[in-house]
This record gives structure tokens, C-alpha cells and sequence, in this order.
């Protein structure tokens, strides 16, 4: 074998080396997913029901997200607001749902949506239970 192989080899080995060490080295997830997608499918597999058991774990994951400093993912907060206002604390559902546009700026246009919504219907129930004013007989 000439020593030109020999080199050849070493550096083929070496890259080869090299390339399986920078594979091997997981990197950290973006967001940190844990019990959420199993909340969600556990949620419509039950049609929605034993909400508060799911607003607790998902309230724990948030937790555990912010003391290991791992990023929420997408779609968390909205779903505990959707938990929330299902068992009527609005002002719970309104905060993560804030918290959700907040963290994902893509989001607004439909967060600011399901926010106007509650908005809206107040207005109306307000206008319906309110006593119309009196109108004065024109003589017409």
C-alpha cells in the first residue's frame, strides 16, 4: 500500500469519524411537548369531558416548562382557555388566550377573534335586558 492510500484512508476514516460524532448529538427540541398532544387527543376522544383534570396537567406542564426553561408550544394556552371557558372561568380563558397571541404573534387575528366574540355577546344580552327608552307619541 503507498503511503498516498494510506492518507487517503485515514482522512476518509476521519471524516467519516467526524460526520457519525455531529449526528450523534441530539439537539434540544423547540418546544417541549410532553403530555400536551396526549391532553388534546384525550380531550376530543372524550368529547370534552373531566375538563379540570386536563387543566390541571396541562397547568403542571406549564409549570415544569418554566422551571426547566423550555418553550411552550403552540396551541397550549389556546387550549386551556378553550378548558377554561368550558367551566366558565372567563377570566382564566381570557388570559391564556392573551398569553397564547402573546407567545405567537401569528395568532392574533384569530385570538382577537375568539376574544371579541364573549365581547359581542355581552353587548347583546346588556341590550336585550336593558328597558327601551320611552318614545313620545308624535301624533302621526
Amino acid at each position: 500500500m503507498t503511503t498516498m492510500n494510506r492518507a487517503l484512508r485515514v482522512s476518509a476514516c476521519a471524516a467519516v469519524a467526524a460526520l457519525l460524532t455531529a449526528c450523534g448529538t441530539p439537539q434540544k427540541p423547540l418546544y417541549q411537548w410532553s403530555g400536551y398532544q396526549t391532553s388534546v387527543y384525550q380531550y376530543f376522544k372524550t368529547n370534552g369531558t373531566a375538563p379540570g383534570d386536563q387543566i390541571t396537567q396541562l397547568e403542571a406542564q406549564l409549570i415544569k416548562n418554566k422551571a426547566a426553561n423550555e418553550a411552550t408550544p403552540p396551541g397550549l394556552h389556546g387550549h386551556l382557555a378553550l378548558l377554561y371557558a368550558k367551566v366558565g372561568n372567563d377570566d382564566a380563558a381570557r388570559a391564556h388566550l392573551e398569553a397564547e397571541r402573546a407567545l405567537f404573534p401569528e395568532s392574533a387575528g384569530y385570538v382577537d377573534f375568539l376574544l371579541k366574540k364573549p365581547a359581542e355577546k355581552t353587548a347583546a344580552t346588556t341590550a336585550a335586558v336593558a328597558p327601551a327608552p320611552a318614545v313620545a307619541a308624535s301624533g302621526v
